[in-house]
């Protein structure tokens, strides 16, 4: 709930959705897998400097062929002695061309579901890491990212987080913190553009009067206050449920659902109330193009969507209901 709220005011403080973007990254995919499944040794060893920021992190698990289909990577990771190799790579990796440490989604047992992933913390200066150039994006642009080549990459054994096979554990676990406390940054970022909005609503006139007393700028106001209020409580209701350990998947990934669409919409608000001026650079086209990514990042909202209907009991393997 505090996560929560610090990065609601990070966002409502700082323009640069893509800098908090980053912050959350580092955070919620990288330094908490650390804190859950890290041994004493390595929390020693990482913990003081990723939260002091001295260091930075980044996770790498997404790929070209393996987006939403996480237990189909192809980057491989092969235990030879007290090392592993790695080979494969990882795409729209979030602070890799800033990141000091990598944490880092392996296949050990190729068609292994489940338990065929290993994840490790790997150094950047470690051989036979690199890194890509830095994409440049619709948005989140304060948010460095690039794509992570592993070519005979040695990892020591001692660098597993977890253990072997608990690979899709530790992603699951940093995808509640990430789905939930990550977009608390888009509320802020979407309460501090919807009163600049109710502002410019009340400054700005037209036939005499301001634009705010028309019915259909006033309603349309309304509308977005209530997107980013009912958008508030889901979020804090799966923030208080991750709080109390609850295993409820549906709530964060309902809260992802309703943050992100909300901010899309709230953008494209701000926008069209701004008329011509919301075509030129500003803070309300600005978070149109951050929010577009939060209905893709962290796994698309589509598949949040499944993810929902499966805890719902709704998958293809579901028995039929009895007809009396």
């Amino acid at each position: 709930m505090t996560v929560s709220a610090v990065m609601e005011a990070l966002g409502y403080g700082c323009p640069d959705t893509g800098f908090a973007f980053s912050v959350a990254a580092h955070l919620f995919a990288s330094l908490m897998p650390i804190v859950e499944f890290g041994s004493e040794e390595q929390k020693r060893r990482w913990l003081p400097a990723l939260c002091s920021g001295e260091r930075i992190a980044a996770h790498g698990i997404t790929e070209p062929e393996a987006g939403s289909d996480v237990l189909n990577l192809r980057t491989r990771a092969e235990r030879k002695g007290d090392h592993y190799v790695l080979h494969g790579s990882k795409c729209f990796t979030t602070n890799a061309p800033v990141a000091d440490v990598f944490v880092v989604q392996a296949a050990t047992d190729p068609g292994g579901g489940f338990f065929g992933l290993t994840a490790f913390i790997v150094e950047a200066s470690t051989h036979g890491l690199s890194v890509g150039p830095t994409y440049d994006k619709v948005g989140l642009r304060g948010s460095p990212m690039a794509d992570v080549h592993f070519d005979g990459c040695v990892v020591p054994a001692v660098d597993v987080l977890g253990a072997e096979g608990a690979g899709a554990s530790v992603f699951s676990s940093s995808m509640k913190w990430e789905r939930t406390c990550l977009f608390a940054a888009y509320l802020g970022a979407m309460r501090r553009v919807l009163e600049s909005t109710i502002n410019y609503a009340g400054e700005r006139e037209q036939f005499g009067v301001p634009i705010g007393s028309f019915q259909a700028v006033s309603h349309r106001l309304v509308d977005m206050t209530l997107r980013l209020e009912s958008a508030r409580l889901m979020l804090y209701k799966a923030a208080s449920g991750l709080a109390r350990g609850s295993e409820d998947e549906i709530a964060p990934a309902l809260a992802k659902l309703a943050v992100s669409e909300a901010a899309v919409q709230l953008g494209l608000d701000a926008v069209q109330l701004r008329g011509a001026l919301g075509m030129l650079e500003g803070e309300a086209e600005t978070l149109l193009r951050d929010a577009l990514p939060s209905r893709v990042f962290s796994g698309t909202n589509e598949i949040q969507k499944n993810n929902i209907a499966r805890a719902l009991g709704l998958g293809a393997n579901r028995r039929p209901a009895r007809r009396r």
